[in-house]
């Protein structure tokens, strides 16, 4: 059932939505040659944790850690490691997302480690970009399909694929609501977008082919051919003025 919010709870989420992109700024800047995934889900913590909030990935359906911290081929769901050191030319995706005053944000960006290649980073710029194509149809009025249709379009025009099996969701009370939002579909089709909606977008975009596996320790997800991916995300509202509310801004 999809849960509509009033203004109040929306601007809760708001609160929720910034700490939320704050942390992931935190640990993006934490992102280096020579540093470990589990420094960076360290730094995001510490941030939410200094704002009053809670890390809501962590301990989420068991998961260990504040974010998921994605290297390279990994799609989402990394587990944060002390052994995980990266280096110079990764790529690598961080999500994560607070939880304030009984409300969740959720986001995600892919981030360079140094100097990477320039296919490298047209993924992660493609992938971005197909964020916000997709926030151009999050009005109210237009269906789900239209936003995934958008991301997709964007995407395989430019020769990247989309993953199927993982999609974006609603986000309130619970960090998981009703809609699923995929990053592909048919315009016209799917839930219809109303005015107080409000739902994490978030593309998750491979080099190759879409299709995934899941690894032996039960969370990360990995490109089947092993070429790399991106990950973008934010929380946003369905508003009556005929744009989308992004609620996971940095101050």
């Amino acid at each position: 059932m999809v849960v509509l919010k009033t203004r109040r709870e929306i601007e809760l989420m708001r609160e929720a939505g910034r700490i939320s992109a704050m942390a992931l700024k935190a640990a993006g800047e934490a992102v280096r040659p020579g540093v470990s995934t589990f420094e960076i889900d360290a730094a995001a913590r510490k941030y939410i944790k200094s704002q009053g909030a809670e890390p809501n990935f962590l301990g989420l359906y068991g998961f260990p850690a504040a974010a998921c911290i994605s290297v390279n081929n990994e799609v989402i769901h990394g587990i944060p490691s002390k052994k995980r050191i990266l280096k110079e030319g990764d790529i690598v995706s961080i999500d994560l997302g607070a939880r304030k005053n009984g409300y969740n944000g959720d986001n995600a960006a892919t981030f360079a480690v140094g100097k990477i290649s320039d296919e490298a980073q047209r993924l992660i710029d493609t992938t971005r970009e197909s964020l916000y194509e997709g926030l151009k149809q999050a009005v109210a009025g237009n269906r789900i399909g239209d936003i995934g249709h958008a991301v997709q379009a964007y995407c395989e025009e430019r020769g990247f694929g989309v993953v199927r099996e993982y999609v974006g969701h609603g986000v309130g009370k619970e960090l998981h609501e009703d809609p699923s939002v995929p990053n592909f579909g048919t315009p016209g089709r799917g839930v219809r977008l109303l005015p107080g909606m409000t739902i994490a977008v978030e593309p998750m975009i491979t080099q190759g082919t879409w299709a995934v596996n899941q690894l032996s320790d039960g969370w990360t997800v990995v490109t089947k051919d092993g070429k790399l991916a991106a990950h973008f995300e934010h929380t946003v509202a369905i508003t009556k003025d005929g744009e989308c509310m992004i609620l996971t801004l940095p101050e």
